[in-house]
């Protein structure tokens, strides 16, 4: 066995070659610690994190009131299972998912469970149960997760669906607007429309499950009018709105969820995962108490959903992106991208639009081949800054700094993006 002096990255990646399943993705970065905006990879290089472990640090690595909750949680108790014994971490983070929810209804209730997949699985589950009915519908550039459902229901072939069927049933795809590349809320809606005259009766749809910011689809926000008009649409027919804020949520766009950039929309059930945890594993299911409680009891759960140490994270968290102040900060960071995005698309025409809500931005470039932003993802990489592509071609760039960098650090940052889309695009 090799000293941990003499382990660098090289050494590491060997091993992971040798020990890891090829079927996971991962980049030559070996990480060995990590620091508010920064990364210090196994040669001792520090980065500038953009990536955020694909928008779970929206708090910043390490960040001190998670620490401290996680190190007071663990001098009690690990592990307890929330179906053998309560405990308040758990009734202490769905408190406050209640207190801040977006969702229609007076009264508030939850679920915590391990990932986005999972809760968004749970979502249907629930929403099943209190309709009565079999059939969800999906929109184009979703992704949802990696699980059989929410696979089925993510809208990329390669990499997360090829090989994998077959898939889930009644799970049916509409057009999702996406104005830059012509597609308007009016197309959005016909399709919809259409879709329910072809393939599927409405009053079969249990629910539809919608990212106010798509994520992995390309960092394409919803018109302003386009939430409402689907809600009204889904009330006429009796379906429930599901608001999956997996990457969207937790302050990203600088409100506490996405879709409260969206006047009078109002959903039935929130999705919230990623950046809750601090780092941590957690996602939670939050609608009205008449539909979470529409499963009858042991028909939700598992083992290690809502442990006691992601909890206890996750209400550092929350206490703290709440405050008016940590959310005009990240409105303000949001600002600062933003007019240095539309700078740079000034000078390329290689970028074609840049777009998102808040701190959650990108640019897609023109063209619609992966080729140019692995270009500028690896000329990051050389120069010091973690960045990640998305979109259906692979040809979207998203920022996903952390909420508390500082003014310094950004600026470093985005002069570093600048850097590489220049060269990769000489």
């Amino acid at each position: 066995m090799t000293s941990i002096e003499q382990r660098t990255s090289d050494w590491i990646l060997a091993e992971r070659a040798r020990y890891v399943s090829a079927g996971v993705s991962t980049p030559r970065l070996v990480v060995t610690g990590a620091d508010g905006a920064r990364v210090i990879d196994a040669d001792g290089r520090t980065f500038l994190d953009f990536a955020g472990g694909i928008g779970c640090q929206n708090t910043g690595h390490r960040f001190a009131p998670v620490v401290e909750a996680i190190q007071r949680q663990a001098d009690e108790y690990l592990h307890q299972c929330f179906m053998v014994g309560v405990y308040e971490p758990y009734v202490d983070t769905c408190r406050l998912l209640a207190e801040l929810s977006p969702c229609a209804g007076d009264r508030q209730k939850s679920i915590l469970v391990n990932s986005g997949a999972e809760a968004n699985e749970n979502a249907v589950k629930i929403a099943r149960a209190a309709t009565g009915r079999p059939a969800v519908v999906v929109f184009d550039n979703a992704f949802h997760g990696r699980t059989l459902l929410t696979m089925t229901m993510t809208s990329k072939v390669h990499p997360y669906k090829a090989g994998f069927g077959p898939f889930a049933p009644e799970v049916y795809r509409a057009p999702a607007p996406y104005p830059y590349r012509g597609i308007t809320t009016d197309d959005a809606l016909d399709g919809l429309r259409k879709l329910f005259k072809s393939e599927v009766d409405p009053q079969t749809v249990a629910c539809v499950l919608l990212e106010p910011v798509q994520g992995e689809g390309g960092f394409v926000e919803m018109p302003p009018d386009y939430p409402a008009r689907l809600l009204e649409l889904c009330r006429e027919h009796g379906i429930l709105y599901v608001d999956d804020e997996v990457q969207s949520g937790v302050g990203r766009t600088g409100k506490m969820w996405a879709v409260e950039h969206y006047d009078g929309v109002e959903p039935d059930i929130l999705v919230s995962g990623k950046s809750i945890g601090g780092g941590l594993p957690l996602a939670a299911v939050t609608g009205r108490a008449e539909l979470m409680d529409a499963v009858p009891p042991g028909g939700l759960g598992g083992t290690f959903g809502g442990n006691p140490l992601s909890c206890a994270a996750a209400v550092a968290v929350l206490e703290a992106v709440r405050e008016p102040e940590f959310l005009s900060r990240a409105s303000q960071l949001g600002d600062v991208v933003r007019a240095r995005l539309d700078g740079l698309a000034s000078h390329h025409a290689e970028v074609g639009d840049v777009r998102g809500l808040g701190s959650m931005v990108g640019f897609e470039l023109a063209e619609q081949s992966p080729d140019l932003a692995k270009a500028i993802v690896e000329a990051a990489f050389e120069r010091g800054l973690l960045l990640l592509s998305c979109g259906m071609y692979g040809n979207v760039i998203r920022l996903l700094p952390a909420l508390t960098i500082s003014d310094e650090e950004l600026e470093e940052g985005l002069t570093l993006l600048e850097e590489a889309v220049a060269a990769a695009a000489a």
